[in-house]
């Protein structure tokens, strides 16, 4: 395995992710609580917050893992500091995701951490540096709904339960969708070295609009429809009722006028 000396200051934690996590631990705090007046603001504020450290962490596992793959330019970059500013594209890394989420309230993936394919050698790797964000976004999933799964919702906060699904919904959709062997995603990228030189030269072109061309055929309600079916089908087997979902996000948009939280349905 090939490793590379990292300079402290490239790995040390940056102050805008700390901020970032501060906002999330904050607003869950104000979610649990019923500290604010508006418990919509709140939950929007907290789910967001955490959305962004969770795109945060899919970028940092891709970096890590590529790292350690034989990428040694990648502490130079600062993508081991978690900091979004780093990124190649802040617009698609952060940006673009968070009013995927606003407008439609699904988690489409962002872009991207420039990783120099050409130091790394064997296709495992390649795919392995690939898969590392979806991966990152499925333990993301799985720890928000532990409560769910676990069974143990008993003094939960009702707000603060429908933040978790919601946000477990946005991590969800967030790992199928950039699991496609689209373009541009993270699916293509793991099967991309196996496949010829030849086809690798005629996908190449359309990398860059495979993120916008998904988020178009999403637009279809036929497959809206039966994508969303498979996203709650995958919650409720983690113990997400769609009940749950359904208040998270509006609660989510507190601007359309959510007043009161909702008690959940009965076991």
């Amino acid at each position: 395995m090939t490793t590379a000396p990292i300079r402290r200051d490239d790995r040390r934690i940056s102050p805008v992710f700390l901020g970032i996590a501060a906002v999330t631990a904050v607003s869950g705090w104000a979610a649990w609580t019923g500290f604010a007046d508006n418990p919509g603001l709140a939950v929007f504020l907290f789910v967001t917050a955490a959305w962004i450290v969770s795109l945060c962490l899919h970028e940092y596992a891709h970096a890590r893992t590529a790292l350690h793959s034989g990428d040694i330019t990648i502490g130079a970059k600062g993508y081991l500091t978690l900091n979004p500013l780093t990124y190649t594209h802040a617009l698609l890394s952060i940006v673009l995701p968070v009013l995927f989420v606003i407008m439609g309230g699904i988690g489409l993936p962002g872009g991207a951490v420039f990783i120099e394919r050409g130091r790394i050698r064997g296709r495992w790797k390649h795919s392995l540096i690939s898969a590392a964000g979806p991966l990152t976004n499925v333990v993301f999933a799985v720890v928000c709904t532990a409560p769910f799964w676990l069974d143990a919702l008993d003094g939960v906060p009702d707000a603060f339960r429908y933040a978790l699904a919601f946000l477990a919904l946005l991590q969800v959709t967030a790992a199928i969708l950039n699991s496609l062997p689209v373009p541009g995603l993270d699916g293509y990228g793991v099967i991309e070295p196996w496949l010829s030189h030849r086809i690798r030269r005629q996908v190449e072109p359309f990398a860059p609009f495979g993120l916008l061309a998904v988020f178009a055929v999403l637009w279809i309600p036929e497959v809206n429809g039966a994508f969303f079916d498979a996203v709650d089908a995958v919650l409720r087997g983690l113990g997400v009722h769609e009940w749950d979902t359904y208040w998270g996000r509006d609660l989510y948009r507190f601007w359309d006028g959510t007043e009161e939280v909702p008690a959940p349905l009965s076991s």
